[in-house]
């Protein structure tokens, strides 16, 4: 399992930078309209929060109505996660989910914002395919990150905590198709006093 030392030590001060799970309307509607799918599908299985961080997000998934569990490899994050949302469950796993056990179960869908950029983009299409090998068609993958405006593009980029990368969206729509999911919408936000990148979401279908 990759380690996050650099998130570990700074949990403490992500906690208190961002009290809240997101930094825009847009964001909480995208995760709401993610929800939606995932709780009017018929496929049935548990959501993975992948990245989950200090469990804002998943706590709002929860909220939602979704049987959701926390993945994030920060022992530190995932502390807090536990002292603020002890009603949940959280793992200490990457996002490759090889330490994740979910007792048979299949998985409905998987969210990643903001996780998947740390993963170098050689093993990105492994990770993606192991996603795909736990789900069934018609299960859904939401993920966001920083993206880039030059097609084609993968960016590494100066990200305080981690290395890290920009994947421009028909790229990254790409390597979600190689892996078996099939692109149903995306948004793009641009620059901003809180985003010095533009943003992706992407949301894909398990075919």
């Amino acid at each position: 399992m990759v380690t996050q030392p650099g998130y570990d030590a700074l949990a403490g001060l992500y906690f208190e930078t961002f009290p809240t799970p997101y930094l825009t309307s847009l964001e909480r509607y995208v995760v709401a309209a993610f929800a939606d799918l995932v709780r009017e599908s018929p496929v049935e299985g548990v959501v993975l929060d992948v990245g989950c961080g200090l469990g804002q997000v998943t706590a709002d998934l929860a909220g939602q109505g979704l049987d959701v569990i926390g993945v994030d490899p920060s022992r530190e994050m995932l502390a807090i996660a536990k002292r603020h949302h002890p009603e949940l469950r959280f793992v200490q796993d990457d996002a490759r989910l090889d330490a994740t056990d979910l007792g048979g179960r299949r998985v409905a869908a998987v969210l990643a914002r903001y996780s998947l950029i740390h993963v170098p983009p050689s093993e990105v299409p492994d990770v993606l395919a192991g996603w795909a090998s736990r789900m069934d068609p018609g299960t859904f993958v939401a993920v966001a990150g920083q993206t880039t405006d030059t097609v084609g593009e993968i960016a590494e980029f100066d990200h305080l905590v981690a290395p890290a990368w920009r994947w421009h969206p028909d790229r990254l729509s790409a390597a979600l198709s190689d892996a078996g999911f099939d692109e149903m919408w995306r948004t793009v936000s641009r620059t901003d006093a809180q985003h010095r990148f533009p943003d992706v979401h992407l949301v894909a279908r398990r075919r």
